[in-house]
């Protein structure tokens, strides 16, 4: 069963909280971070992103840098811009985003410290591999500041005695933070800190949560799980940060391909060997894919429906994923690319940018064609992972994200 724990968050004072959070490291290079923090001294980015305090030719994983977001974490202490709670809390952490077609969307989870042990023992389950580069920053970042700062979205099937403990909490209690961000999103945090109600939730996980998911944050859960080994004599490095939602919170967004070349292949010719797999519609508009094995192709100016034909792919959970029957039968078979995770001619651009992105890209020049998809279902998230096996690279995306800076696990 899943070992959550209350912890005493370092966070920010609540009339800071707004200008402090900051987006997630990874969803920023280098330059645009100089940007969002520039003029904005106490932008939590000094810390996850401290490169922008150093000269731009300096290495942005170099022993300097993490020495530097050392000394800002300890600047920002030192200044009481950030402090420590008095006693472990769990909190909820409520994201509400405008959608771009009108409406909003809103989800709701709750921050704990997750056991590294149910991550080593496949309790807290995944679903895609992870590049050592990439573990190895997070790693040197937090042996460097002593803190997990980047949270672990974790999914759950849906328990209502949490559902309802959480939602009577958000109704009788005030929130310690509730501000809109730049980009819209209101992010809104309550401070669980009766021990009663703290206890009933840690019982409730271990009696009837058998497993959690990682639905975002595979780097940053890998990476913890290894930092263990640096703080041995810690008791809280035995766990780290996460944000736990339940499955009716939640919604996965499509993660769309745009591809630099047709791999010496005239547009007309690409057309007529897609109809091997494919059936080929002429759409007026940008296709939106409307329901699995739709996908929409954005070539020459022209938008195209293609509609998988039967028994070109597999039903097993992998072999069913659109991104699967494009991988198979568009992207190795015809333009060459084995490897999405290597390969330089390929991008991905997350559902949150409209497909108007991909008409950007490929009208400018940089990219020769767009494909947009349907967006995997948390269901079948959650059957690969039972499965134990791992999705291609690239399958998901969530929104709203939740900010940095806000909730700090400290080592």
């Amino acid at each position: 069963m899943a070992i959550i724990k209350p912890f005493s968050a370092l966070r920010p004072q609540p009339d800071v909280a707004a200008q402090l959070a900051s987006r997630p490291y990874d969803v920023l290079n280098s330059e645009e971070a100089r940007k969002e923090a520039a003029g904005n001294p106490v932008s939590f980015l000094h810390i996850t992103k401290s490169e922008i305090d150093l000269p731009a030719e300096v290495d942005i994983h170099s022993t300097a840098v993490y020495a530097k977001a050392k000394e800002n974490l300890q600047q920002f202490i030192d200044d009481g811009l950030l402090t420590k709670e008095e006693k472990p809390c769990y909190y909820i952490y409520q994201l509400v985003m405008p959608l771009p077609q009108g409406g909003q969307h809103s989800q709701t989870g709750l921050v704990c410290v997750s056991s590294v042990d149910d991550y080593n023992n496949d309790v807290i389950k995944k679903h895609e591999y992870t590049r050592p580069e990439k573990e190895k920053d997070r790693i040197d970042h937090m042996q460097a500041i002593a803190a997990q700062t980047g949270n672990v979205f974790l999914a759950y099937r849906d328990v209502m005695e949490v559902n309802a403990l959480i939602e009577g909490w958000k109704a009788t209690n005030k929130p310690v933070y509730d501000f809109a961000a730049p980009d819209g999103i209101q992010h809104t945090i309550w401070i669980i800190d009766r021990e009663i109600v703290v206890n009933s939730i840690t019982r409730l996980f271990e009696t009837n949560v058998p497993c959690t998911y990682i639905a975002d944050g595979h780097h940053r859960a890998a990476s913890a799980a290894k930092v263990r080994n640096a703080f041995p004599e810690s008791e809280d490095a035995k766990y780290f940060l996460t944000t736990i939602f339940p499955e009716s919170q939640l919604s996965i967004w499509d993660y769309n391909r745009v591809v630099k070349d047709l791999n010496e292949l005239k547009p007309e010719n690409l057309l007529g060997f897609l109809q091997e797999d494919f059936y080929i519609t002429l759409s007026p508009e940008p296709v939106k894919p409307a329901q699995p094995h739709e996908f929409g192709l954005y070539l020459d100016n022209q938008w195209y429906i293609l509609v998988a034909r039967e028994g070109t792919y597999t039903t097993d959970p992998i072999g069913v994923l659109d991104i699967s029957i494009l991988s198979k039968n568009v992207l190795e078979k015809l333009l060459g690319i084995k490897d999405q995770r290597t390969d330089k001619r390929i991008d991905f651009v997350g559902g949150i940018r409209g497909l108007a992105e991909l008409e950007n890209r490929v009208n400018s020049g940089e990219m020769a064609a767009a494909f947009s998809l349907y967006p995997v279902s948390l269901s079948q998230l959650f059957d690969i992972a039972d499965s134990g096996n791992v999705m291609p690279p690239k399958s998901t995306w969530f929104e709203p994200k939740l900010r940095d800076g806000l909730l700090t696990h400290l080592l």
